[in-house]
């Protein structure tokens, strides 16, 4: 069998099976559609390690980073291991890889001091009644008080929220669902949002659509219903599920000025709950449940973020630091 063939089954096979993210079914893809490249579509059964290593190689030199080596060769490994199970190869020369060893790198984590400035800014905001700014203020507290990635957050439909317990339910990775708890203001900013902010972008998308579009117009309540985006919590201008690019535009054009970088992600208001809950004392395994982690060890690293703040605290104010 092809390589080609084998990369397209086995990409059935986490979407279908494993019922991993789009984005990953995505990346994986990528990654398979550049080692093909490199090393023709041959037959699978005709590939060698050393053939794997080659093109290992090719992407060091080109400067490509360790991270990314490293989940390249995950994926690899994850498709040959796959073909051997499925009886398309007999010896699996993935194993023989050697993956580069990751770099231990630090996430990026916003001061609690900092994030209340830019809660109590967009709160200040929303007070006008404008529908974006009730919803950009609802998105930040959701994203930092329930510590949720940001595609759990846009995948969220109204009957996920549970306002008299301030839950969440939320879809994670592989769709694995899990409840979390979000604080009193996140609820305050979600129900002002729905209230005064959501009906209005409903109605914009709605009158939009009824400006001399005929046919599109008496289908689209149809359309919107197929794609679950009737029930979204969050929408856009064009009152569409809104996407994980604006909520990344939103953090990086609010919180990121706070924080001294340019360019900030919705991952750092996930990084600094679960790092600000571990200095308030929480249980790490709490933390790791919030999170939705399925191992311990991916939780560990905030308490390294949490030992460097204590050290950068103990060197800015003991006499003898």
């Amino acid at each position: 069998m092809r390589t080609s063939e084998v990369v397209e089954g086995y990409l059935a096979h986490v979407a279908d099976v494993r019922r991993l993210s789009p984005a990953t079914v995505r990346a994986y893809r990528a990654d398979l559609a550049d080692l093909v490249r490199a090393i023709g579509d041959r037959d699978i059964s005709h590939v060698e390690v050393d053939d794997l290593r080659e093109w290992q190689w090719q992407a060091t030199k080109a400067g490509q980073a360790k991270a990314t080596a490293a989940r390249r060769t995950s994926t690899v490994r994850g498709m040959f291991g796959w073909a051997a199970e499925q009886g398309l190869v007999e010896v699996d020369p993935s194993q023989r890889m050697v993956s580069p060893k990751r770099g231990r790198t630090l996430p990026t984590v916003a001061t609690a001091d900092a994030l209340d400035d830019v809660l109590s800014d967009a709160a200040a905001a929303a007070e006008s009644g404008d529908a974006n700014t009730l919803r950009d203020h609802a998105i930040l507290e959701a994203l930092y008080g329930s510590g949720a990635r940001v595609s759990e957050i846009c995948g969220l439909d109204l009957d996920d929220i549970d306002h008299e317990r301030r839950t969440l339910q939320l879809r994670g990775k592989g769709d694995k669902e899990r409840v979390v708890p979000f604080g009193l203001p996140a609820e305050r900013a979600l129900q002002a949002y729905l209230v005064r902010g959501r009906p209005v972008l409903v109605a914009r998308r709605q009158a939009a659509l009824h400006e001399g579009r005929g046919d599109e117009a008496a289908s689209a309540p149809r359309r919107l219903a197929a794609t679950g985006d009737a029930r979204a919590v969050f929408l856009g201008a064009r009152g569409a599920r809104l996407g994980p690019r604006a909520v990344h535009s939103l953090v990086s054009r609010t919180v990121a000025p706070r924080v001294g970088t340019d360019v900030l992600g919705p991952h750092a208001l996930r990084h600094s709950a679960a790092t600000h809950l571990l200095d308030g004392g929480a249980d790490l395994r709490a933390v790791q449940e919030i999170l939705g982690h399925a191992s311990l060890g991916t939780t560990q690293i905030y308490t390294h973020v949490s030992a460097e703040r204590l050290r950068e605290a103990y060197r800015l104010a003991h006499p003898r630091a």
